[in-house]
């Protein structure tokens, strides 16, 4: 009974429409959410608020559905995506009443990122990115690097011409973040321009490097990354296939046996038949 159970869970949970809906809820509980930031009727709340209700009890099943679906119920720990979605219901179980109705809400909010988990490649996405941290790190280290020389060569040349911008360093890695963020960058220019002409040569290497350089490598390692998850998901949907391939293989292979020791006992019985037959 248990192992059929388990049969039926699992199969609800890989069901193409189960996944279906299940994301229509969570679209449906971010619609919930942006409402009650609307000035509504007390008819419209108490709706959206019953509302709120079913897609607290339909998580809460589908979270039920989706441990009671692993064979070993320890594999479904070991998956980030589920303890990040049983986190976020358990969130939304804290009662919006009272001094934590403002923690309830925040915590409602939080669902609307369950819709990451439950499209395959939204998941692919966030997984790519949080593997390509690691190698982006380094480039953030090197572009700190690069800021920070730039600042003091600022400080130290421009302050005298506008101290609000280039008065210290800390003030200085500020008013380059405006200038790898082209925010008024040619105002900033030509005001250290009037006093030093050659100024531009600073301005224009600081952005080459910044804004075409580390950018480029940032985007680089990004898509290497991306393209190295998506390979690694592919090959685990080949595997998969295969497996169930060899698994029917061996289930017809066994079928066909079994046939065939039936049609030998068969022969066996009429053998034994005929025998009887001819002695009396």
């Amino acid at each position: 009974m248990l192992s059929s159970l388990h049969t039926w869970l699992t199969a609800i949970n890989n069901n193409k429409h189960f996944q279906a809906i299940t994301v229509s809820v969570i679209i449906l509980a971010a619609l919930s959410i942006g409402a009650n930031t609307f000035e509504l009727p007390s008819s419209v709340r108490l709706t959206i608020y019953w509302l709120d209700q079913f897609i607290l009890v339909f998580f809460l099943v589908e979270i039920v559905i989706k441990f009671f679906s692993y064979q070993n119920k320890a594999d479904f720990f070991k998956s980030g995506w589920n303890w990040f979605d049983t986190l976020i219901v358990i969130g939304s179980l804290v009662p919006s009443a009272g001094q934590g109705i403002l923690i309830a809400r925040l915590l409602r909010v939080f669902r609307v990122l369950r819709l990451v988990s439950a499209v395959p490649q939204l998941k692919l996405l966030i997984n790519a990115l949080f593997k390509a941290i690691p190698k982006m790190s380094y480039i953030g280290v090197l572009m700190f690097i690069i800021f920070y020389i730039y600042a003091v060569i600022g400080s130290l040349i421009f302050s005298a011409i506008n101290e609000v911008l280039w008065g210290d360093v800390s003030i200085s890695m500020l008013t380059l973040f405006r200038i790898a963020t082209f925010e008024d960058w040619t105002d900033v220019m030509y005001e250290t321009m009037a006093v030093y002409p050659l100024s531009w040569i600073y301005y224009l290497t600081f952005i080459f490097l910044t804004a075409f350089v580390f950018l480029n490598m940032m985007i680089g390692v990004v898509i290497e990354t991306m393209t190295e998850e998506h390979a690694s998901a592919e090959a685990e949907k080949k595997a998969a296939k295969d497996t169930t391939a060899l698994t029917s293989s061996a289930q017809k292979f066994a079928t066909h046996e079994q046939v065939e020791a039936l049609q030998h006992e068969i022969a066996e019985i009429k053998a034994l038949l005929k025998q009887s037959q001819s002695t009396k």
